[in-house]
């Protein structure tokens, strides 16, 4: 789920030779091809040479894929209120049918980025499990999901925080970050969770990650991630926490994404004096069950 630390954790995967980070690709048919927001690298979707590139590969250009059709099929089959029919082995004929083309567009889209970036693995750090459920049934086996969990009160907190997008452009419905209610974070956090032990539970390989332990330990929790996408070398983080991050060309996500150079790997702890005590006593009681067991 949004808000959990997974931006830095994507960002050090971008650093690792033969793997090519690009955000959260689920909000670039809207993002990118309608409102020309910012590629990481600082250049307009539509300006950005790399961009070019993957969409001659993928489509014959963007102007041969319309985005209003990309979003129609989301809207038809990656919501949270298709994930019960998604997981199942045999979705019904007319969701698998939409299913179908909507897979079809990120198959295009992985496959030209792999062969324009000269990468083998593609990191897509989009937080909608329902899309990870989608690509499931184009994939199966072969895709692998990081899931990275976070305690849902510090969760809550950061969905409360009110932050510009500096991504956005003139035309762009969302000039601020999205914003939640706690209880509403909080059914999300139960959500999420679930949808990706399930996929877990079908085969998918699949690397939890906690939050907490990576920003108390972060070379080695992210030497584990490393070696789970099949990486054995040199860490692009010191045993210090500290790493050097480059210039990327990433669709989506938080404006981390815009951060180069020099970085230390900190917690964000500020929940435990922000999170009003009526809010944490919600997030407590609503996701009890899960929490528990992913240690919290």
């Amino acid at each position: 789920m949004g808000r959990s630390g997974s931006t830095l954790i994507e960002r050090l995967l971008g650093e690792l030779p033969g793997v090519c980070s690009v955000g959260e690709v689920v909000h670039m048919w809207r993002r990118s091809l309608v409102d020309d927001e910012l590629c990481g690298c600082g250049a307009p979707f539509g300006d950005c040479e790399f961009w070019r590139r993957v969409g001659a590969a993928a489509f014959g250009g963007w102007d041969r894929l319309d985005p209003g059709d990309a979003l129609g099929l989301r809207a038809s089959v990656d919501r949270t209120r298709y994930v019960p029919a998604l997981l199942r082995h045999d979705p019904p004929q007319a969701l698998a049918a939409a299913l179908r083309r909507y897979t079809a567009l990120y198959d295009q889209l992985y496959t030209a980025i792999a062969q324009v970036s000269g990468c083998r693995t593609v990191v897509d750090a989009s937080k909608h499990a329902s899309l990870a459920a989608c690509l499931w049934h184009r994939y199966g086996r072969r895709m692998r999901v990081l899931h990275v969990v976070r305690d849902p009160r510090a969760v809550a907190h950061s969905w409360t925080k009110r932050m510009r997008r500096p991504d956005a452009t003139a035309t762009s419905p969302e000039q601020e970050m999205a914003r939640y209610s706690p209880g509403r974070t909080a059914v999300q956090w139960m959500a999420q969770n679930a949808v990706l032990a399930s996929l877990a539970r079908r085969g998918v390989p699949t690397r939890r990650v906690r939050y907490e332990d990576f920003a108390a330990a972060p070379a080695r929790e992210f030497a584990g991630i490393a070696e789970f996408v099949g990486h054995d070398g040199v860490l692009p983080i010191g045993a210090d926490g500290t790493a050097s991050l480059s210039r990327t060309h990433t669709v989506s996500g938080n404006p981390m994404r815009f951060t180069t150079g020099p970085v230390t790997v900190r917690e964000d702890a500020s929940w435990r004096g922000g999170l009003a005590l009526r809010h944490r006593m919600v997030v407590s009681a609503l996701t009890a069950p899960a929490r528990r067991r992913y240690g919290y």
